[in-house]
Order: structure tokens, then C-alpha cells, then sequence
């Protein structure tokens, strides 16, 4: 698997996407709330801020691994 499998839960959990939930005072928060501002309370099932949080609660899906992993892979091809 590729760096990135490792890098993107990471980096969704630093920007406050976590296990627990939207952690307080964080980019998610943020993100949160100008979603729910922007849709009158309400933050949609599919937006970009329930996904987000779907998989920083989950972690990635295997089918989610595998295409990073050959994203991964073609960058590397391609830069080297």
C-alpha cells in the first residue's frame, strides 16, 4: 500500500476528523459550520463535511486503499 493510505487518515484526523466526532475548535469545526450555515442548519448526508467525517470515524474503505495506492503508484511512475 502507498504512503498516501497512511498520510490521508492522518491528515484527516489533524484537521479534526476523528473517532469520536468533529473535534471542537478545528478546521472541521469550521467546515461544520459554515455547511450548516450555508444550508440552513442542516448538514447534508452527502456533503464534503459528512464524508470527511464518515471516514475519519471508519478509516478509509478497502476500495478507498486501493485506489491510492495505484494513485500512488502512477505519480510515482511518473515522476521517476
Amino acid at each position: 500500500m502507498g504512503l498516501s493510505v497512511v498520510v490521508v487518515p492522518g491528515a484527516l484526523s489533524a484537521l479534526g476528523f476523528t473517532a469520536g466526532g468533529i473535534a471542537a475548535r478545528s478546521v472541521a469545526a469550521r467546515l461544520m459550520s459554515v455547511t450548516a450555515i450555508a444550508n440552513g442548519g442542516r448538514v447534508a448526508a452527502w456533503s464534503l463535511v459528512a464524508i470527511l467525517q464518515s471516514l475519519g470515524a471508519r478509516g478509509l474503505p478497502t476500495s478507498v486503499k486501493a485506489a491510492l495506492s495505484a494513485l500512488s503508484a502512477v505519480i510515482g511512475a511518473i515522476a521517476f
